[in-house]
C-alpha cells in the first residue's frame, strides 16, 4: 500500500465534507471506475503509484488493470508478472506486440491493439482511462477510448525530447480530455496547444513519490545481487540505450560505439535490453556479436524490478544512453548521467546530465565517461516533489461526469500562464534562504517576487556539529511548512561569512565571527536531506544578488554594493554578472587599505577599510571614550550592565559630542576612499550602501567621491539600499536566478 504520506496530504487538502460533495456530484455517491492500461517496464513505474493510492481509497474508486504490450513478451521479462506480485488484479490481457525489427512492425502492434482493445472496453465501461507517455501501444490506449466516449487521464503530456514519440506523446494529448504534467514547461506547452487550463494539473512525476523516500534503504544486497559481490557503491555503471526509430541504422552506430567505450572504460557495468522498438532485435544481435552477455565485466539482463532499478541507478558511478529515465528520474539523486543522442533531446535535466549529442566515435564517449564517473551532484526535483499522486487523486475525485464529454480547445489568447492547482489557489515557486550571520542562524521561505513569506531565527551555535545539525533541522521545518502556505521549494541558498567556492559548495575560510566554519561543505548534507538542489555564496556576494534582482540594480549592467555592517563586505556585479575571482576572493571591499598606519584589522592587516568604518570600529572607539569618560553627553544614558556599542557613538555624535562625531567623519572619509578606488578600478555606474550603517555613511562618501575621484566617475550614483533583508533575498536569489537546466 502506499505510504501514510498520500493520506496525510490528500486530507490535509479536501475536507470530508468536500469529499462528499464531489461523491454526490455524480449521483448516489457513485465510485469512480478507473481504468490504468500499462503497456511496459516504463509506464508501469510511473502508473503504479497512482494504481496503488486509487486502490487505497475504496470508498472513491473502482481500479481495473489492462495490461497489454511488451509486459506480455518473454524476451522482456514477462513483466506483467511485477504487476501481480504488487498484488493487483489484471482484468485483461492483451497480446498485442506484431514481432518484427522495422517500422511496419510497429504500426501493425497499433492495428492490432486497435482491433482487441473496443471488446475490453464495452466489458469494462470505465468513467476514465488513465493512459501514460507516449509509445505506440498508448496512442493505440487514447484512440480506442477517445473514439468509444470514454474519458481519459493523460499522464507526463507536454514534454519534449527528440523523435517519434514527440509526435506520439502530442497526438495523444489532442485526444485526452484530462492532463497531468511534471514541470512547468510542460504545463506551457499543454496551454500553447490549446488544451483547457481548468483540466491540466502540475503534480510532478508519479515515480518521484517513491524515488524521494527510496535512497536510504538497504541497497547492498540488490547490488551484489544484479552485479556481483565485489561490487562497490559508486564504482559500476547502468546502460539503457533504446534504438531511435527515425534513424535506426544511426542508433545501431551509436549503441555499438557505446558498448566499445564501456569495454575499454573497464568497469563492472549492467546493460539492460532495449525497448520495444524497430531496431531493438539489431540492438540485441550486437550486444551479442561483442560478447557482452559473457563478458566478465558485464551484466545483461531484460529486466529488473522498478524498486531495485532505483537502488541500482542511485548508487552507481554513472549511468549512460538515451532513456528518458536518465534525464528525469536518476537525477534525484544527483547520479552522473551520459545522455547519448536525440533521443531525449528538448528535456528538462539536472545538472548531473551530460549531453553527447554527436556520440559518432568511441573516444568522445569515452571522454564523457571518464568526465562523469564517480562525481556526485546536488539532487534534482525538476519533475516531481514526493505529493504527485494526492495531487493526482484530488484531480480524479473533482471530476463531474456530467460535464459535456465533448473537449474544448482554448484558441489563443491563452490564460495568464500561472500554474493552479485544481482549486485554482496559486502554488509559488520560491526558495529556501538560509543567512549565518555571526550571531544568528535565519532560514526563510522567499517568494519569486522577493516576499519574504516564512522567517525562522535562531541563534547561530558555536560548533560545527550543533551548527550543521541546527541548518538541516530548520531547512526540514521550512520545507515541511512551505506546503502549508502554498510554495513550492525549487532549491535552497545559503549566505555565509568567508571566502566559499560556490562551484562545490564549499565554505573555504570563515571569518573570525563564526567559529569552526572552515573548509566545510554544506551542499551535499542540505540536498541529501532535502533532495534539493542548493546553492552557497559569500554573504557580500548574496547581497548583490539580492540589489540585481530585487533592488537599486536591477537591470544595471556594472554596480559595487557595499556592506556596512558588523564588518565590511561586498560583492561587484559587472557586465550583470557576479564576480568571484580566480581563488573566490573578489570583492573583499572591506580590506582595501586606505592608510598605511591605520589601526589593525581584524584580518591582521593595517588601515583596512574595515578597521575604520565597520560596526566592530566604532564599538572599539566608542570603547575608548567610555573609558575616558568622553562618551556620553546631555540627553544620553547607559545602564550599568549595558554593553557600549557602535549605536551609543553614532546617538553621541547626533546630540553634538564633536570626539564621536570625528570617528564618524574619519570612518566616513576612509569609507569614501576604498570606494574611490573601486570606482577607479571597476567604474561602475552604481555603488550601492547597504547595511545598518549605510544611512549615516552615504553623504560622507559622496563628499569624498566629489574632492578625490578623477572627473569621469564622478557622475557615479550613490545610493542607500531598500531591502529590508539583503542576506536573506541575496541566497533566495541564487536559487531563483539559477534554476534553469544546464546543458554542455
Amino acid at each position: 500500500p502506499p505510504p501514510p504520506l498520500f493520506q496525510e496530504v490528500y486530507f490535509k487538502n479536501l475536507s470530508k465534507q468536500k469529499q462528499k460533495e464531489v461523491m454526490e456530484k455524480n449521483g448516489n455517491n457513485h465510485k469512480l471506475r478507473v481504468c490504468v492500461a500499462t503497456c511496459n517496464r516504463a509506464d508501469y513505474s510511473k502508473l503504479a503509484p497512482i494504481m496503488f493510492g486509487i486502490k487505497a481509497e475504496p470508498q472513491f474508486f473502482e481500479l481495473d488493470v489492462v495490461v497489454l504490450g511488451s509486459h506480455l513478451i518473454d524476451d522482456y521479462g514477462n513483466t506483467y508478472r511485477m504487476i501481480e506480485q504488487d498484488d493487483f488484479d489484471i482484468h485483461t490481457r492483451l497480446h498485442t506486440i506484431v514481432r518484427g525489427e522495422d517500422e511496419a512492425a510497429m504500426v501493425e502492434s497499433v492495428g492490432l491493439a486497435l482491433v482487441k482493445l473496443p471488446d475490453v472496453l464495452n466489458r469494462l465501461k470505465p468513467d476514465i482511462m488513465i493512459v501514460h507517455g507516449d509509445r505506440f501501444d498508448a496512442l493505440a490506449l487514447a484512440t480506442s477510448a477517445a473514439l468509444m466516449n470514454i474519458r481519459i487521464l493523460h499522464i507526463e503530456g507536454g514534454e519534449v525530447s527528440g523523435t517519434i514519440d514527440d509526435s506520439i506523446r502530442h497526438a495523444i494529448t489532442k485526444l485526452a480530455h484530462y492532463h497531468v504534467c511534471c514541470t512547468r514547461s510542460a504545463e506551457q506547452h499543454l496551454i500553447a496547444m490549446c488544451e483547457d487550463h481548468d483540466r491540466i494539473l502540475l503534480a510532478g512525476c508519479p515515480s518521484y513519490d517513491k524515488l524521494l523516500s527510496a535512497k536510504n534503504k538497504d541497497y547492498m544486497s540488490i547490488i551484489r545481487m544484479w552485479l556481483g559481490d565485489d561490487v562497490k557503491t559508486r564504482d559500476y555503471i547502468v546502460a539503457l540505450q533504446h534504438p531511435v526509430t527515425t534513424d535506426i541504422k544511426h542508433s545501431i552506430k551509436m549503441f555499438e560505439l557505446t558498448l566499445d567505450a564501456l569495454i575499454s572504460f573497464n568497469k563492472r557495468t549492467l546493460v539492460l535490453f532495449p525497448n520495444v522498438d524497430a531496431g531493438d532485435k539489431e540492438m540485441v544481435r550486437v550486444m551479442r556479436k561483442k560478447g557482452i552477455e559473457h563478458h566478465p565485466n558485464f551484466r545483461a539482463v531484460k529486466h529488473v524490478p522498478f524498486d531495485q532499478f532505483i537502488q541500482l541507478v542511485a548508487h552507481a558511478g554513472c549511468m549512460i544512453g538515451n532513456s528518458s529515465c536518465g534525464v528525469r528520474e536518476v537525477g534525484a539523486f544527483g547520479t552522473p548521467v551520459i545522455n547519448l543522442g536525440t533521443r531525449q533531446t528538448g528535456r528538462e535535466t539536472g545538472e548531473n546530465v551530460l549531453h553527447v549529442r554527436d556520440a559518432d566515435t568511441q573516444d568522445k564517449i569515452l571522454h564523457a565517461l571518464q568526465l562523469q564517473f564517480g562525481k556526485q551532484y546536488p539532487c534534482s526535483k525538476i519533475y516531481g516533489d514526493g505529493n504527485a499522486v494526492p495531487r493526482i487523486l484530488k484531480f480524479l475525485k473533482s471530476i463531474d461526469l456530467k460535464e459535456p464529454l465533448q473537449k474544448k480547445f482554448c484558441f489563443p489568447p491563452v490564460k495568464d500562464n500561472i500554474s493552479q492547482d485544481i482549486d485554482h489557489i496559486l502554488e509559488t515557486q520560491s526558495a529556501l534562504a538560509v543567512d549565518l550571520g555571526g550571531t544568528n542562524l535565519r532560514v526563510a521561505i522567499v517568494s519569486m517576487k522577493g516576499e519574504i513569506v516564512k522567517k525562522y531565527t535562531q541563534l547561530n551555535p558555536k560548533t560545527y556539529e550543533d551548527r550543521l545539525e541546527l541548518i538541516l533541522r530548520m531547512c526540514v521545518e521550512a520545507a515541511s511548512e512551505a506546503v502549508n502556505v502554498n510554495c513550492r521549494i525549487l532549491g535552497v541558498g545559503i549566505s555565509t561569512g568567508g571566502r566559499v567556492n560556490p562551484r562545490e559548495g564549499i565554505v573555504l575560510h570563515s571569518t573570525k565571527l563564526i567559529q569552526e566554519w572552515s573548509s566545510v561543505d554544506l551542499r551535499t548534507p542540505v540536498s541529501d536531506a532535502l533532495h534539493l538542489p542548493v546553492w552557497v555564496d559569500n554573504d557580500g556576494n548574496c547581497a548583490a544578488l539580492a540589489e540585481r534582482k530585487f533592488g537599486h540594480g536591477k537591470g544595471i549592467e556594472n554596480f559595487v554594493t557595499l556592506i556596512t555592517g558588523t564588518g565590511i563586505g561586498g560583492g561587484i556585479v559587472h557586465q550583470h554578472e557576479l564576480i568571484h575571482g580566480s581563488s573566490f576572493c573578489a570583492a573583499e571591499l572591506g580590506h582595501i587599505v586606505v592608510s598605511l598606519d591605520g589601526p589593525e584589522c581584524l584580518c591582521g592587516s593595517q588601515g583596512c577599510i574595515e578597521a575604520y568604518a565597520s560596526g566592530i570600529a566604532l564599538q572599539r572607539e566608542a570603547k575608548k571614550l567610555h573609558d575616558e569618560d568622553l562618551l556620553l553627553v546631555e540627553g544620553m544614558s547607559m545602564k550599568k550592565e549595558e554593553v557600549v556599542s557602535a549605536a551609543h557613538l553614532i546617538q553621541a555624535a547626533k546630540l553634538g559630542n564633536t570626539k564621536a562625531d570625528s570617528i564618524l567623519r574619519t570612518a566616513g572619509t576612509a569609507l569614501g576612499l576604498g570606494v574611490v578606488n573601486i570606482l577607479h578600478t571597476m567604474n561602475p555606474s552604481l555603488v550601492i550602501l547597504s547595511g545598518v550603517l549605510a544611512s549615516h555613511y552615504v553623504n560622507a562618501v559622496k563628499d569624498v567621491i566629489n574632492r578625490q575621484a578623477l572627473s569621469s566617475v564622478k557622475t557615479v550614483d550613490v545610493v542607500v539600499s531598500n531591502l529590508a533583508d539583503p542576506a536573506l533575498l541575496g541566497a533566495a536569489s541564487l536559487v531563483l536566478d539559477y534554476t534553469t537546466r544546464r546543458i554542455y
